[in-house]
């Protein structure tokens, strides 16, 4: 059992490795690229290819081919373009920018349907060999956030000036977290990644016959918003997913526009925008391992509202911090309370997605909420936030800052993203109906 779970943690912590070592600073690379202002749609593409490929995977692995071999496979395709992306980004000036966005396009239509993907390979693994969900995964999934956090911190302080490899946590414009390089480490480890799903243990597929087209086809997880709690589940999903990809996309660019100020030029935080920033995984860890507590005691419904209070608070600390002290403060509290946010939304959502469906469409379901979450909520959000963030910030000539139009652009633009939060929260409150029946073991 002990080497089970540790076979799964190994997956896990490069399954969100992959994702760590461009995710959170991608930005910054983009400005320099000369494509700063198109930062929203690289995230939007993200949430737009969640629309239809978990969902279309999901389909492909609960009726065709077994999870551990599809995930490996969409790994395989995911990190070749990801390589290709690098070896393109190598020009200073990027020729060919519409070719730049759809090789991107195919890493991440691959890359996203394997949150889903890997969910499905842990829990049916689990399951197989008698264990609990609910106790067991929260400890191997936390292994997947230090996998994000291990990558982050590589591609802030490693950098390749004129062949030249080292790190620093000083000033350095050759620092992967800058350049195309972000793209090589993901790349490879989606390749090792590959390999390794090859050695999973099998996950049988589940033989059922077709009653109708649409089930033959694994459509009949969308006969879930037939259920009025399932169907308030995932508007509600969609919509605090409109908060995902925000900070993602936006928050290394507005700690690195304070390199821009004399006075804040030198500190830790717009220096090291991407460590910074790597507090939010960190508390992401932790705070996994609450949940199974958390939703055995109170329920689906309380922690996805204590998750969407968090969002609140998240972007709230944000608008009134900066990487100097005592505004360091606060930029801290945003991270810790990232985890939270974050946790209690996707994770406790995907454990209750898998209780509450059927065994044959379990993969569909979660490509589902994926659909609903980093899909349609993620690409909707992000677009939205891309454009408030354009309409206040601009960026310099050089293309290394995104500045405010005023001393206070930013923080409008943070403090915007904090009413809607509050507005989902509130609204959530009252109409998601669940009855959760108190478990103490």
């Amino acid at each position: 059992m002990k080497n089970l779970k540790l076979r799964l943690i190994v997956m896990n912590f490069l399954e969100f490795a992959v994702w760590g070592a461009y995710l959170t600073c991608m930005g910054n690379y983009l400005g320099k690229a000369g494509m700063g202002n198109e930062i929203a749609w690289f995230y939007a593409i993200q949430g737009i290819v969640s629309i239809f490929m978990p969902t279309l995977m999901g389909i492909v692995a609960d009726k065709y081919i077994q999870p551990q071999r599809l995930l490996g496979i969409c790994h395989l395709i995911a990190g070749a373009a990801m390589i290709y992306l690098a070896y393109m980004g190598m020009s200073t000036d990027i020729p060919n920018k519409a070719m730049f966005i759809a090789v991107y396009t195919i890493s991440v239509a691959f890359y996203m349907p394997t949150l889903a993907l890997s969910n499905t390979v842990a829990f049916t693994i689990l399951k197989d060999n008698m264990m609990d969900t609910e106790k067991d995964f929260p400890p191997i999934r936390v292994f997947g956030t230090i996998g994000f956090i291990a990558t982050m911190w590589f591609v802030n302080c490693a950098f390749l000036d004129n062949g030249k490899f080292g790190f620093t946590v000083g000033g350095n414009d050759f620092k992967f977290q800058y350049t195309y390089m972000q793209f090589m480490v993901s790349g490879l480890l989606s390749l090792v990644l590959f390999l390794y799903c090859m050695t999973l243990p099998a996950c049988k597929l589940v033989k059922k016959e077709a009653k109708s087209l649409i089930e033959s086809l694994g459509l009949n997880a969308f006969n879930l918003f037939k259920t009025k709690k399932m169907a308030m589940f995932f508007i509600f999903s969609a919509m605090l997913g409109m908060s995902l990809q925000v900070t993602n996309g936006f928050a290394t660019p507005y700690l690195t526009h304070f390199k821009s100020d004399p006075a804040m030029a030198d500190t830790f935080g717009a220096n090291n925008a991407t460590m910074l920033v790597s507090l939010s995984q960190i508390a992401e860890a932790l705070c996994i391992l609450l949940i199974p507590f958390f939703l055995k005691r109170f329920g689906i419904k309380v922690v996805m509202l204590i998750a969407m209070f968090a969002w609140v608070l998240r972007f709230g600390f944000f608008g009134a911090g900066n990487p100097a002290f005592p505004g360091v403060i606060l930029i801290v509290l945003s991270c810790l309370v990232y985890g939270v946010a974050f946790d209690f939304f996707n994770v406790s959502g995907g454990i209750f997605v898998d209780k509450e469906c059927d065994p044959d469409i379990k993969a569909s379901a979660q490509g589902l909420f994926m659909l609903m979450t980093n899909g349609l909520g993620a690409t909707i959000g992000t677009l939205a936030a891309g454009a408030i963030v354009n309409s206040l910030c601009h960026w310099t000539e050089d293309g290394k800052y995104l500045v405010g139009n005023t001393p206070s652009s930013w923080s409008t633009a943070w403090f915007i993203f904090a009413a809607f939060a509050l507005v989902v929260a509130v609204s959530f409150m009252f109409l998601f109906k669940y009855k959760h029946v108190r478990t103490d073991k």
